[in-house]
């Protein structure tokens, strides 16, 4: 009986002590690392061309870097869809990839809402390059402080007078330090006129007839409506930009 009971506790003995080692076999064997799983592509579900995209029948193109995929957004200073597009814009810029360049064409097919002022106003801060660090602020001075308002207080109606070049001359001359004689000459000069001439028949050439309008590479046109909202837009031009780096 003795041996029994020996044979019996060295029994329970060992298979004590193999459990205890596979326990730290197991805590000791190395942990699988974590598999990297990369961000889906930007897939067509339902982009259907002619309807929420419109593919331009002689495109040109609008970059003059080789490798690059312009992105021109068409806008107004004034035009109230564009002041709300902002915050989407920026979220689609942020998205795009490095080899992408966002461009701006200013629209002035509105001259019953002082359009055509802010598109010469637009230009001459181009060439005068302070337009990239006054966008925002020209908006702003448009929507938010009605520095530049357009329309009256209530919406109704436009200003009388509405904002001449003379009141965003005192805008630039606040905003970037441009003296108000100089951004005057400039935004009167031939280089703005022929801009000004040069956006009007980009217009043209891609049949964009509201703001704001995205325009991809010089070959897809996508607008607001098309897309079916501001977040549809910017998923169809994500869409539209991997295809050109197909």
């Amino acid at each position: 009986m003795r041996a029994i009971a020996m044979a019996l506790m060295m029994g329970a003995a060992l298979a004590a002590s193999g459990s205890s080692l596979a326990a730290a076999t197991a805590a000791a064997a190395p942990k699988a690392a974590p598999t990297a799983t990369a961000a889906a592509p930007p897939t067509a579900t339902s982009w259907i061309e002619g309807k929420h995209y419109f593919a331009v029948k002689t495109p040109r193109p609008l970059g003059t870097r080789p490798g690059r995929i312009v992105v021109t957004e068409v806008f107004s200073y004034a035009c109230p869809a564009c002041n709300a597009f902002r915050p989407h814009f920026a979220r689609l810029k942020a998205s795009l990839p490095a080899t992408v360049d966002v461009d701006y064409v200013a629209a002035a097919f509105r001259a019953d809402e002082d359009w055509p002022m802010f598109q010469k106003a637009f230009y001459a801060a181009r060439v005068l390059g302070v337009d990239a660090r006054t966008h925002e602020a020209m908006f702003d001075a448009v929507f938010k402080t009605n520095e530049l308002a357009v329309m009256s207080e209530d919406g109704r109606s436009v200003r009388s007078p509405a904002p001449s070049l003379e009141d965003a001359a005192k805008f630039y001359a606040r905003a970037a330090g441009v003296p108000a004689d100089k951004f005057l000459a400039t935004a009167r000069g031939f280089d703005v006129d022929r801009r000004c001439r040069e956006a009007d028949q980009f217009l043209k050439t891609y049949l964009v007839l509201s703001t704001p309008t995205i325009v991809v590479n010089g070959k897809y046109r996508v607008d607001v409506t098309s897309a079916g909202g501001f977040d549809k837009l910017i998923e169809v031009v994500q869409w539209l930009v991997s295809r050109e780096h197909v």
